[in-house]
């Protein structure tokens, strides 16, 4: 474990865990520590989906960490090139994180959810942005993505307030994929995993990229941009993958993926 995060590979995905008790506050050495290993998950072949997720059942994440804060650490510390949580601002994932959210997650422990593209929670689970009652923004995520996600209006709310939501309301607005129990948190997160795997890793990328690309464009902007400045996606079908994608389906097999 190197800064209050340890890596386990389970077959190809990457299972990355936040252990800093009690309550999984990220400071700016965890937060480098933690884009160590999503560095990890993006550069290896072997790898193809990343887990993220706690110690404990109490809290996924209880932010910033407030007691470094208060030992002299600046809320614009140097985290990291990902950013708070190592992942917030990560460059060029190519590579899904699954977050695996197994308890309280309070302002940054929110804005490193909303950084993962799936999200399977505990029937525990239970969130906030403290920020403004602490006289800070939610600058890692918060202030552009959940407008992003929730109607204006329902985002400033839960800006402005600090007030907690709950894992039903978080899925009913579309924040998270799922609810399980707390014992089957980490489980669905792996067995969600193991379904992108069976996915070509191509596809897999070139779809994080082309979601990237397009986001904010006009339909027609998206289609020119897909089809004449992002090689990999306007590209896919001349790959030897998709060529055995197209022979696995004829014979009724498996697809050997080549990720080339």
């Amino acid at each position: 474990m190197h800064q209050g995060v340890r890596t386990e590979q389970r077959d190809a995905t990457l299972i990355i865990t936040l252990d800093r008790p009690k309550a999984n506050a990220i400071d700016a050495r965890t937060s480098r520590a933690l884009y160590e290993a999503f560095a990890e998950l993006n550069t290896r072949d072997d790898l193809r989906v990343g887990v993220i997720t706690a110690a404990g059942n109490r809290f996924f994440s209880a932010g910033w960490d407030l007691k470094a804060a208060a030992d002299g650490e600046a809320h614009h510390a140097d985290h990291g090139p990902g950013g708070f949580a190592g992942l917030t601002e990560f460059p060029g994932l190519k590579k899904p994180v699954i977050a695996a959210v197994n308890g309280a997650a309070y302002g940054g422990g929110v804005e490193l959810m909303l950084a993962a593209h799936m999200v399977v929670a505990s029937s525990e689970a239970r969130f906030a942005f403290p920020e403004a009652r602490l006289g800070l923004l939610p600058d890692a995520g918060g202030l552009n993505r959940l407008p992003a996600l929730l109607p204006r209006p329902l985002a400033l709310e839960l800006l402005l307030t600090a007030r907690t939501f709950s894992v039903d309301e978080a899925l009913r607005w579309g924040l998270v994929n799922r609810i399980v129990s707390p014992a089957d948190v980490l489980g669905a997160a792996l067995e969600l995993a193991q379904e992108v795997c069976l996915s070509a890793p191509l596809s897999v990328e070139a779809t994080l990229k082309a979601v990237r690309e397009v986001e904010g464009l006009s339909d027609q902007e998206a289609f020119d941009r897909l089809r004449k400045a992002v090689p990999l996606v306007s590209g896919i079908s001349e790959t030897a993958d998709a060529q055995e994608g197209a022979r696995a389906f004829a014979e009724g097999r498996t697809p050997n993926w080549a990720g080339r």
